[in-house]
């Protein structure tokens, strides 16, 4: 079995009801990627019937649907929840996509803060139906704090860091790990968000565990995986960011990398949600060695840009502009593919 698939093969209808876009639906657009063999439909009224992969980048052939009952003529039998929103809170509207999905024998897949399990009514419709539920950021593992000790591990261990949220440091992260894989090398990938645990089968969900146990979880995460070649953890917020930087520091100080990869959206000038420029990138590499340097110091190796929405000249431009600021190798893992960002991680 392949490192990135789950043990037990699944059809997926993804649901993204009202949702369907590039970062809403960050989730749906990841089980597109890496699972398409599992994705069989996408529930969203609003764009039934057409192309998905004009809509978001990826899932050609796979139908948008305008209902669950539309979705069953391709026999699903998990239901996936596929998008995500601030503060992670179930839409409303989506329960009776829910409730239909348990009566016609699926489990649901839920990637929110909203737990599935702690609603009365859908706890018991699945306890009636026989299906699951499963929570993925409920955390079913006793926390621990972090003590340091993922510094013995046999495994060069990398993180995939970001200059803002949202911008590929999941894809980044799995994109690596594969490469290293195709070179004969044994690359563990830890995924520490909704969507990576949704499509690698495990993992820990970080932002769903308390503060004073970030870093002992992912800690953990690393430990099981220390005696391969390379582990490379998924990022996650980012260090300046002043909604998700708690949780960046807590990866940090979890993993307390040998090696980071910065990834940045050169056309993004202010972190998402806020009127904060984002710093130069000789500056966030800087920051990032420095914060962990009286524990572990770490190294920036190459930068990971994401250009969505950018012309070529506009690309060029980018990576210009990124080498010349950093002095590091720079690729765009979704157009160039990620084998500099392979070289400069096994030079490191």
């Amino acid at each position: 079995m392949l490192w990135w698939t789950v043990a037990v093969k699944r059809r997926i209808c993804i649901l993204t009801d009202g949702y369907l876009d590039l970062f809403a639906a960050k989730t749906a657009v990841g089980l597109l990627r890496y699972c398409p063999d599992e994705v069989v439909a996408v529930l969203d009224r609003q764009h039934a019937g057409g192309d998905l992969e004009a809509l978001v980048g990826v899932g050609k052939g796979v139908p948008i649907v305008d209902s669950l009952e539309s979705a069953l003529q391709h026999r699903p039998d998990h239901l996936m929840l596929g998008a995500v929103f601030p503060g992670g809170q179930l839409p409303n509207k989506w329960r009776t996509a829910i409730r239909d999905a348990i009566a016609a024998d699926m489990d649901v897949v839920n990637g929110l803060h909203t737990r599935l399990n702690d609603d009365a009514e859908l706890a018991q419709c699945a306890a009636q139906a026989g299906r699951k539920l499963w929570d993925v950021r409920a955390c079913t593992k006793r926390l621990t704090v972090g003590t340091g000790k993922a510094r013995q591990t046999r495994a060069r261990r990398i993180l995939t860091v970001g200059t803002d949220c949202n911008l590929g440091k999941r894809l980044t992260a799995i994109e690596l790990a594969r490469e290293l894989a195709r070179r004969k090398l044994r690359a563990e990938f830890v995924p520490t968000g909704q969507t990576g645990v949704m499509i690698h089968g495990s993992g820990v969900v970080v932002d769903a565990v308390m503060a004073d146990f970030v870093s002992g979880a992912v800690e953990e995460a690393v430990l099981e995986h220390g005696d391969a070649d390379y582990v490379v953890v998924e990022g996650q917020g980012a260090l300046l960011h002043p909604s998700y930087s708690a949780v960046t520091l807590g990866l940090l100080h979890g993993v307390l990398p040998d090696l980071l990869v910065l990834c940045h959206a050169p056309s993004r000038k202010y972190m998402r949600h806020t009127d904060i420029p984002i710093p130069p990138l000789d500056e966030i590499i800087r920051l990032h060695q420095a914060v962990l340097q009286p524990i572990h110091p770490p190294r920036v190796v190459a930068v990971a840009l994401n250009c969505y929405g950018m012309s070529t000249g506009q690309r060029r431009e980018a990576f210009d502009q990124a080498q010349a600021l950093t002095g590091l190798p720079v690729a765009d893992p979704v157009r160039t593919g990620v084998a500099e960002l392979a070289d400069a991680v096994c030079a490191g």
